[in-house]
């Protein structure tokens, strides 16, 4: 009798302990940054401040590092550097990467400028650059002593999206070598991800070419590696957001420069040494990867990129589902619009948390 009586009553005591509502367990927000980390100062580095300014909304799982804007072990060096006068914690490892696109070289570029028109910016194929990496030359910024993680960013990247499988963002913030040696690495790696986001596709942008900047509107990350761009752009991720030519008019000025270093400390000195008035286009593809909400305006259409060797090489194309060729372009969600002053004001309280809290 009394385990038949007794049992009901035993389980509601215990029902009466637990919460009337289940609280889901907070979204742990796991980031990978893999960028042209290119320095001193300027959008490659200064992508990270979102994120390190912002440590309780994100946890930072890397910085994996590919050639672009500069050489490889160049950004490995100047973003090392920069982490060291932000006092980062050495536990988020910087891992280095790729050191060449997987088809494209510097010899193919100046060939292909030959009958195409000059490409504006060559990252660190410009001026007299040798065809392989060169020994890192001392930096402006002063000397790191950091080590890098004894691994290759395509494994670390892999490594990474199985341990926690469907968390992982990854921010692409330069040309998408790693991110493509990954996906033929691992045929789960993309479906793995959270989501890609990554800096480029700049549609229909060669009018502003003429108007308004042939260097900015220039899809440098697609064109230096197009071979990889279009690899990411096939492959299965659960999302896909590109962040173009929305971050064009969004400009590093003075004023946000002066206010991003109000709080007195080594970021603010940096920032204020090494201040580059351009485009903040990594900064906003990693303020969105932080948080999507950013986007106030978007399309979603089917992408890939023209690998065929003319004027279009390396630029993206996109179409709507009723013309799309099916040779494996999938989604891609573009964003069209901000929120231009929440994120300035984000990015200025990031820079300054910085300062104060390291």
């Amino acid at each position: 009798m009394f385990l038949k009586s007794g049992l009901p009553a035993l389980l509601l005591g215990l029902a009466s302990l637990l919460p009337l509502h289940a609280e889901a367990a907070p979204d742990p927000n796991y980031i990978i940054i893999d960028n042209d980390f290119a320095g001193p100062g300027g959008t490659n580095i200064q992508s990270v401040i979102p994120l390190l300014g912002q440590a309780d909304k994100a946890t930072l799982l890397g910085f994996t590092v590919v050639i672009g804007d500069g050489w490889e072990n160049e950004a490995v060096a100047h973003l090392s550097r920069f982490l060291d006068i932000a006092n980062a914690p050495s536990r988020i490892p910087v891992i280095p990467g790729a050191t060449q696109p997987l088809v494209n070289s510097r010899a193919r570029l100046l060939a292909w400028e030959k009958s195409n028109g000059k490409m504006p910016w060559k990252g660190a194929w410009r001026g007299e650059a040798p065809d392989v990496q060169p020994p890192v030359k001392p930096l402006k910024e002063g000397a790191t002593d950091r080590k890098t993680l004894p691994e290759t960013a395509a494994l670390f990247l892999i490594r990474q999206v199985h341990a926690h499988p469907h968390q992982v963002t990854v921010l692409a913030g330069g040309p998408l070598t790693n991110i493509a040696l990954a996906i033929k690495l691992d045929p789960d790696f993309a479906s793995l991800c959270r989501r890609l986001v990554f800096m480029g596709a700049i549609v229909d942008g060669n009018l502003a070419q003429v108007t308004d900047s042939a260097d900015y509107y220039t899809d440098f990350n697609l064109m230096f590696d197009p071979e990889a761009a279009s690899i990411a752009l096939e492959a299965p991720f659960p999302e896909v957001i590109s962040v173009g030519a929305v971050a064009n008019p969004i400009r590093m000025t003075a004023e946000i420069r002066d206010k991003a270093t109000q709080t007195l400390g080594p970021v603010s000195n940096y920032l204020r040494q090494y201040f580059h008035p351009q485009p903040m286009w990594d900064e906003l593809a990693a303020a969105i990867a932080l948080d999507p909400a950013l986007i106030t305006g978007s399309v979603t259409a089917y992408m890939d990129v023209d690998l065929t060797h003319g004027p279009n090489y390396g630029y993206a194309h996109v179409w709507p589902e009723s013309t799309r060729p099916h040779i494996g372009e999938r989604p891609v969600k573009i964003v069209t619009a901000v929120d231009t002053s929440r994120f300035i004001q984000t990015f200025v309280d990031a820079a300054n948390r910085m300062n104060t809290h390291g």
